[in-house]
């Protein structure tokens, strides 16, 4: 069960990432993301408020109001990675962020097993791959700085969310929601990008805000279901779904070194499964 909660959360968040982009080419970037920040923390109220779910807030409320900045400074380096440099550079860089809860879970205590680990090895490889690498391409190095920092953030919000769903799942994405969308409301506002949205843009954010929730209260589940090490794998292969989606849908062409990706990625989660 646990590893059907975490693909179903790369599912989403993918979906999310996939929805953003379009949205991003007619809106700012900031604007999609604090528009969509808001749907998903109404959504997630309206859970809390019909669910009464509740809990001690020591066991949610700091773990959540952490995992929300640190997710949302997570985007704010990736974007401006983005921006300044090559997002075949930039991209798989920031995929590799799911080291962080790998390794955190290792050291916490996971143990793995053989079949797993090499599992763990073709799933990261495969969301790396599927992020479209440019091999011969160059970059910036504040843009590969950036987006080594972006990874390293989106990692520790998954650490974070790991622990507050031992509290609660539900509350920690709600109070990460509170948080990033504080953040991300103070960054519009500076870069003065916190205009309105048209009526046929509404939507579109709000399905990318439940969608994104959604993702969150499900890898919170998972974590208390199964090892952190493997359900932050699972969780993290969102480039997978977008890229499939954007293929499906767009009908844009993928690289050969995505299609591997997307392969190697399949291969890592049957194994993930089988062990």
């Amino acid at each position: 069960m646990a590893a059907v909660l975490a693909l179903l959360s790369a599912l989403l968040w993918g979906t999310a990432d996939f929805a953003g982009g379009l949205a991003s080419r007619r809106l700012p970037a900031l604007v999609v993301v604090g528009w969509s920040q808001i749907a998903a923390l109404a959504a997630l109220l309206a859970v809390v408020g019909a669910s009464r779910t509740w809990a001690d807030p020591d066991t949610w409320l700091l773990w959540g109001l952490a995992a929300g900045v640190s997710g949302a400074g997570g985007l704010v380096c990736f974007y401006r990675a983005l921006a300044i440099g090559t997002m075949g550079v930039v991209s798989p860089i920031g995929a590799l962020g799911a080291l962080v809860p790998v390794l955190v879970g290792l050291a916490s205590g996971d143990r793995p097993s053989q079949v797993q680990v090499v599992g763990m090895v073709l799933a990261l490889l495969g969301a790396v791959a599927a992020s479209g690498p440019e091999l011969s391409g160059s970059a910036r190095g504040a843009s590969v700085a950036l987006a080594a920092l972006a990874g390293l953030l989106f990692g520790l919000a998954l650490v974070l969310i790991a622990r507050g769903a031992q509290g609660s799942p539900l509350l920690t994405a709600t109070a990460m929601r509170f948080s990033s969308l504080v953040l991300f409301g103070t960054v519009a506002l500076l870069a003065r990008t916190a205009g309105g949205v048209a009526r046929r843009d509404v939507p579109m954010l709000v399905a990318i805000g439940v969608a994104d929730g959604a993702a969150n209260v499900l890898f919170g589940f998972a974590s208390t279901l199964g090892l952190v090490s493997v359900v932050a794998v699972l969780g993290s292969l969102y480039p997978v779904g977008t890229v499939l989606l954007a293929r499906g849908i767009l009908g844009e062409r993928l690289l050969p070194v995505q299609v591997a990706g997307v392969a190697v990625a399949f291969a890592g989660v049957a194994l993930l499964s089988a062990g």
